[in-house]
């Protein structure tokens, strides 16, 4: 069988003779600018395509063209050599090359016709804002970090060899089993490593439960407010969402609708910062049971507790295999690790797997060796004690600092997590004190981009990142703020 050889450029070795120039003077550079063939190829190659050099175009020898670049001949020939590779130039014989290509196409600078991409939902973004004390919610501290400990871990993950394979969808079973009896130590649930799944954080769990569990058109109800990016990993799904209210108890199941789902955050309510009573609780898996529904549980960050009694997880609570629980360590280490996990009961797992195995095959194996040591030798709770101790520092130091503005606001759930809620007596505005806030360089949030609706007046105040010198700063100017917007102040400190 005859194989296709590709195209051999053939260049004369005849005497040096006036022939054909190039209609532009190429400009090769020799400071670094990549190699002068690569150049020279690259911007005949644009010549080529912005019809400069016209289809049947005869260029100069590569004797000729390489004196009038002052390179050598062996330039020239590599650029040819690697544009006739491409089917740009050809020659036949000893004749000159020439232009083989058409001019490309002009670009099409019409856009794609109205409908061509599917109806999205824009995606909630909280990026710092540079130059800003940001009172962020979700960020916790690097400060209390062990780093010897923290460079153990990836030191024995980089000692061993990776696996040759995807290995596991569901995770690595070492960690698995880690995460089962933190899970057991910390949080009372009897989890077992083959009804756990570890994700990419908790949005990519919301996200397998959405798409393996959820039909086009189902009911499914979510705090409000509430986490921004559930809603919109819900709502990808095709779900028809509904929004319930949320007390001081939590969400209030008494107005919960049928459903296929529901979405909630029972140990500190984000945004609001409460915590859902007991009682509460076990109205909602009544609920479940009553509609045949699910629950999906986001317990994000549960490790932090300043006083307040522990509750029981729906999980633990559940006998019937209605509660996904989610959990992350991007509060207890680094959002930056992208490391969680979701269990749920057997049932449900081959629809979860199913769905991550299609959205990455496994989270990195690396990650996942360096947090199962962390927990193995005891490191991970080790560093969630010294920051319990931290943010309950901070609890009480944001409690203080903003304890002078009673009346006029309230500061809710400050006894755990990382983030506490200011809620303001009317007829103070939020957004108004917020901006003046920005204005003084500190960035504080409101409940408008986490409410369907009429949002509640309160700011909220994500201390966990914060120094203590930032959060006295910080501190002062919400003060400020508020007292100056119940014209308690001048307009001008």
């Amino acid at each position: 069988m005859d194989h296709p050889t590709a195209p051999v450029l053939t260049l004369s070795t005849g005497p040096l003779r006036s022939g054909p120039e190039l209609p532009f003077q190429p400009s090769l550079q020799r400071d670094g600018a990549g190699p002068l063939a690569a150049q020279l190829a690259q911007q005949l190659r644009t010549a080529i395509q912005a019809g400069r050099l016209p289809q049947g175009t005869a260029l100069p020898s590569s004797r000729s063209l390489a004196s009038q670049l002052g390179v050598a001949r062996g330039t020239v020939v590599e650029a040819y050599s690697e544009l006739t590779l491409e089917g740009y130039l050809g020659s036949r014989g000893g004749s000159r090359t020439t232009v083989q290509a058409a001019r490309l196409p002009a670009p099409v600078t019409a856009p794609l016709a109205p409908g061509w991409l599917p109806d999205t939902l824009p995606v909630p973004t909280d990026a710092p804002l540079a130059g800003t004390l940001d009172f962020r919610l979700g960020q916790p501290t690097l400060q209390t970090l062990d780093r010897r400990a923290w460079q153990r871990s990836w030191q024995h993950a980089a000692r061993q060899l990776p696996p040759n394979d995807y290995g596991d969808p569901a995770g690595e079973q070492e960690l698995r089993a880690a995460l089962a009896a933190y899970l057991g130590r910390s949080r009372g649930l009897p989890a077992r490593p083959e009804q756990l799944i570890v994700t990419g954080g908790a949005v990519q769990g919301i996200g397998l439960i959405a798409r393996g569990l959820v039909r086009p058109g189902d009911r499914v109800t979510i705090e409000n407010p509430g986490y921004r990016l559930a809603r919109t990993a819900l709502a990808e799904s095709g779900a028809e969402l509904l929004s319930v209210p949320v007390d001081q108890d939590g969400l209030v199941v008494e107005q919960l609708p049928a459903a296929r789902l529901v979405y909630v955050t029972p140990s500190h309510q984000y945004p609001l910062a409460v915590r859902m009573s007991a009682a509460r609780r076990l109205a909602l898996l009544a609920w479940a049971e009553q509609h045949d529904a699910l629950i999906i549980e986001d317990d994000y960050d549960s490790e932090y507790r300043y006083g307040a009694p522990p509750l029981p997880t729906l999980a633990s609570l559940d006998r019937s295999g209605r509660v996904l629980y989610l959990g992350t360590l991007s509060k207890v280490l680094t959002p930056a690790l992208r490391l969680g996990y979701l269990m749920a009961s057997p049932a449900l797992l081959p629809a979860l797997l199913r769905q991550k195995v299609l959205a990455d095959s496994g989270s990195a194996w690396p990650v996942q060796v360096a947090v199962t040591h962390l927990l193995q030798q005891g490191d991970l709770d080790r560093h969630i004690r010294r920051t319990r101790r931290h943010y309950r520092m901070l609890s009480a130091l944001l409690h203080q600092q903003l304890a002078p503005l009673a009346p006029l606001a309230r500061l809710g759930g400050i006894e755990a997590g990382l983030h506490a809620c200011l809620h303001l007596s009317a007829p103070l505005k939020a957004q108004q004190i917020a901006a003046v806030c920005l204005e003084r360089g500190v960035r504080v949030s409101t409940l408008d981009s986490y409410t369907q609706g009429p949002a509640p007046q309160a700011l909220l105040l994500g201390y966990g990142g914060l120094t203590v010198r930032e959060l006295l700063e910080g501190a002062a100017v919400v003060v400020w703020a508020v007292r100056q917007a119940a014209g308690l102040l001048p307009s001008q400190a």
